[in-house]
């Protein structure tokens, strides 16, 4: 007699099914239509192949290409399908790890002696079309360890040994696919002929492991599609987002440079990108001001035993720049990494009562943490930084107030800058893995609870991520889509009861007791180089006005209005705008097509009409001629521009 099991779908509804039933199956009884659409199933909230069986009553929800997750079984399939071809063209060749990620994919391999070279990616993507079209399944196999090394000695890939040294007996699963096994936990996507559509995008070099004293491999990168035409749609978003890379248009506007002899990952400003820093610190420290925040400032090193104490040092001294020695034996100090333990001593320099609570301590503070080379990208990934780094110190009954008050803020940030598609993720810890955190589980309950009750009350569309809290305490990180639809983690808040701890911060309470203070960690830029590198191409350096570096050019016809031109731009000076004349022995054309290419937001063109009636002839970049205005009229129409974008 069969079992039945009962499903609860995503709505609510239930149904029955007989035991062993696959989401697959399950899909088709909803309709055809969904089951030709389902990449994989997520029982009791974790994903599985949507082929395999389920034997007890579960929740169940089907996902598609429409899903992230389901997106991301697609692609961590087609990483397999990528090793499958990989190995039916250059046979003997060994693999490291394939996993999915944000943009596709990546498989790292060991071709032994031969070297790969992006002549040979058409000939490998027109291997995996074909492959692919065998519609082979993806079939899961649970297999013994014992077995699972026999198999990999027998291949002789060191790799997938070494990744074998580190599981379980009882956890290991291998996948197969037409002639392919490999050594993966899944899940993967019913069967190969899902995948229509193949561009492999980039060839790299990756330490095995990531150490940079093992085998450099061959990162091979990719992208897969359902559809043909989405692969289209994804080549013409990728020629966009070369236009838009922030090292092409930072070289272009001259904001920044680097330098070999400085060092990888060490950005140098120039004039003009230190003026649009200094413009993003000015309106954050003008937000700051009014929300009570108190700057300091704090050294680039910090004692050894300053970090020791916070639990950066255990936790990434080994990752990051060694300790610097002093000329005093056993003396020895780091390259600041971290802000914070340095404003919990600011905190501690005084007796605190708690009526002095809430204390808010900002600093755009560099820190330095060491990236391998093969990291670093611009400034998304560099070695030295900047943050917009703050802490507050509060009582536990206003932790969810100032909570609020920082989401607040983030929010006028992003408006200011024009993001306006975002998501809210909660980032906890991972309950199977307590080890990697610090602090008691009652203290992480209350800041988890802290940071959900002040997101719902803000009503913040929010997902919540399993082990992403930072070592001291959850988090809530801003998920900004950019122009292209790129997914970027820029603002964030941290709720921390663990530092307070370390340090032995306190406070008289009004029961004349001492209690630990609450510490919030945020930073609503983050990194100032990677909000920046984000921002040139979210508005491909186009900038809101109140941010340009350069505001305006002033563009004489000749050189008989250069006194006329200098009169406004002192007027200009004077009202706080900034910009500069073109002086040049040009046509007005030439200048005009210059000033375009540079994103200048506006020209004013000055003749001996304008010299004799006291106006501008106005252009607005992108835009073209806005008409006729005195000096006096542009500078009203100027302010209220940014007058407007920074209203809160």
């Amino acid at each position: 007699m069969s079992q039945q099991i009962k499903i609860t779908l995503p709505d609510g509804s239930e149904r029955a099914y007989e035991k062993g039933t696959t989401g697959l199956q399950i899909a088709a009884s909803i309709s055809e239509g969904l089951a030709r659409n389902v990449l994989a199933a997520k029982v009791n909230g974790q994903v599985w192949d949507a082929t395999r069986p389920i034997e007890e009553d579960s929740q169940l929800q089907l996902l598609t290409w429409n899903d992230g997750e389901g997106k991301n079984t697609f692609w961590h399939s087609s990483a397999h399908l990528l090793a499958e071809a990989l190995e039916a063209l250059y046979p003997g060749i060994k693999f490291g790890i394939g996993p999915p990620i944000e943009t596709g994919f990546y498989y790292d391999v060991d071709f032994g002696d031969h070297t790969l070279d992006g002549s040979e990616l058409e000939k490998i993507e027109q291997k995996m079309i074909e492959l692919a079209r065998e519609k082979n399944e993806y079939i899961r196999k649970a297999i013994s360890k014992k077995d699972a090394i026999a198999y990999y000695q027998e291949k002789g890939d060191e790799y997938k040994l070494d990744l074998l040294e580190g599981l379980e007996d009882g956890s290991i699963t291998f996948y197969e696919q037409g002639n392919f096994t490999d050594l993966c936990r899944g899940p993967h996507i019913p069967n190969t002929g899902f995948i229509k559509a193949v561009k492999l995008t980039n060839i790299a070099g990756a330490y095995w492991r990531g150490d940079e004293n093992r085998k450099m491999l061959t990162r091979i990168y990719g992208v897969t599609f359902p559809k043909a035409k989405e692969l289209q749609e994804y080549l013409t978003l990728l020629e966009e987002a070369k236009k838009r890379d922030h090292r092409k248009i930072g070289r272009e506007l001259e904001l920044f440079t680097f330098s070999e002899k400085v060092g990888q990952g060490l950005p140098l400003w120039l004039p003009k990108g230190t003026l649009l820093r200094e413009r993003l610190v000015a309106f954050m420290k003008k937000a700051q001001d009014k929300s009570g925040y108190e700057q300091v400032t704090t050294p680039h090193i910090g004692h050894k035993a300053l970090y020791e104490t916070s639990g950066h040092y255990e936790k990434y001294g080994k990752d990051s720049f060694q300790p610097i020695a002093t000329p005093h034996e056993g003396e020895e100090f780091l390259l600041k990494p971290m802000n914070c333990p340095h404003h919990c001593e600011i905190y501690k320099h005084k007796p605190r009562s708690y009526k002095d609570l809430p204390i808010r301590y900002a600093e755009f503070g560099t820190v330095y943490r060491y990236e391998q080379s093969g990291e670093l990208h611009g400034l998304t990934r560099v070695r030295g930084f900047t943050q917009d780094d703050a802490h507050i110190f509060c009582r536990p009954e206003q932790v969810k107030e100032e909570f609020i008050k920082v989401i607040d803020l983030v929010l006028y940030v992003f408006k200011a800058l024009g993001f306006e598609d975002y998501t809210a993720q909660v980032s906890l810890r991972d309950p199977e893995n307590k080890q990697k955190y610090i602090g008691t589980d009652e203290a992480w309950e209350k800041a988890e609870s802290a940071i959900i009750e002040a997101a719902a009350e803000k009503g913040l569309e929010t997902v919540t991520e399993l082990g992403e809290a930072a070592f001291y305490g959850p988090k809530l990180d801003f998920m900004v889509k950019d122009a292209l639809g790129r997914k970027w983690q820029l603002g964030t808040i941290q709720v921390d009861y663990n530092l307070p701890e370390r340090f032995e911060l306190e406070y008289i309470g009004s029961d004349n007791s001492k209690h630990r203070p609450v510490m919030i960690h945020r930073a609503p830029f983050g990194s100032l180089e990677r909000f920046v590198a984000v921002l040139i191409e979210h508005c491909a350096g186009n900038f809101p006005l109140w941010l340009a570096p350069e505001q305006l050019i002033i563009l004489p016809i000749s050189e008989k209005f250069k006194d006329y031109a200098e009169q406004v731009k002192a007027e200009l000076d004077d009202a706080g705008i900034t910009g500069s004349i073109d002086n040049r022995d040009e046509k007005i054309g030439r200048k005009i097509r210059d000033a375009e290419v540079k994103k200048v937001p506006f020209m004013l063109i000055v003749g001996e009409k304008e010299a004799a009636e006291g106006k501008l002839s106005v252009r607005k970049h992108g835009e073209g001629d806005l008409g006729s205005h005195t000096v006096d009229g542009f500078i009203q129409y100027f302010q209220g521009i940014i007058a407007e974008s920074l209203s809160k």
